[in-house]
């Protein structure tokens, strides 16, 4: 029998958690809802969850910071729920981990859309193919700190990445020596499919190029397939503890 999705909803709103939750459960979903963090973290250890529907505002820890912890831990997809439209909030959920966000007020028909689209994104990795799971990874002479979210360059320091950015080369680290085509790029990354002009994959795959120092020209680790996609053509290799590269600090033996 196929497993039925499971969404944990975190929302101080006890008429929302209801609400939604009845929702989700009438579209085909399991839904359990919580008030706050804590209880979130309570769900989280007893049970499966697919995905986490989180509110921004919560008493104690709010999103941002449950969104930055919950991270940190698992690569679980979370969907922001806040009732600011600022752009500036929706940009540090994005860099906090969060894969999409969702201003209230919203329709549950919205956020079930959002839920199923975050679920295939997640989900449409190529075949054989896992992410790696350690908290630092080197390729060449760089190293994805994945527990902070940072790219730590040859001289030890932090080169900032935008959302977008840590997204695409978190899938490239993932699956290297392996094409990836603009269509798959799309879809892990953007949560859409791509159009026959889309040629968004390859303004942020040129953007990623200038972070990483990488010539366009002759690049030496994305490099371009043409007529299918890109590469990252190097090995990927975990950094153990006692050769880690301290983010902000000096970058171990090589």
């Amino acid at each position: 029998m196929e497993r039925t999705d499971h969404i944990l909803i975190v929302d101080d709103d006890a008429e929302i958690r209801s609400l939604l939750g009845r929702y989700l459960e009438k579209n085909g979903l399991r839904a359990t809802a919580v008030g706050d963090g804590r209880a979130m973290w309570q769900a989280l250890d007893a049970g499966v969850f697919d995905l986490v529907v989180l509110d921004l505002m919560l008493p104690g820890d709010d999103g941002l910071t449950l969104c930055r912890m919950l991270r940190a831990k698992s690569d679980i997809p979370v969907i922001m729920l806040t009732a600011r439209g600022e752009e500036t909030d929706r940009i540090v959920g994005l860099e906090m981990g969060a894969d999409d966000y969702v201003p209230k007020p919203f329709s549950a028909r919205e956020l079930l859309a959002r839920i199923k689209v975050v679920l295939r994104r997640t989900r449409s990795l190529p075949r054989n193919l896992h992410p790696e799971q350690e908290p630092q990874l080197r390729f060449g002479d760089w190293v994805l700190d994945t527990a902070h979210r940072q790219l730590v360059g040859p001289d030890g320091v932090v080169v900032p990445l935008s959302g977008a950015e840590y997204r695409l080369l978190r899938i490239f680290v993932s699956h290297p020596n392996r094409v990836l085509n603009r269509d798959q790029l799309v879809e892990l990354t953007q949560g859409r499919e791509a159009d026959a002009l889309d040629r968004s994959i390859d303004v942020q795959v040129s953007r990623l190029r200038h972070r990483l120092g990488d010539d366009p020209r002759e690049p030496r680790l994305i490099k371009t397939v043409r007529g299918e996609g890109y590469v990252l053509a190097v090995s990927v290799q975990p950094v153990h503890a006692g050769n880690a590269a301290a983010p902000g600090g000096a970058a171990g033996s090589r």
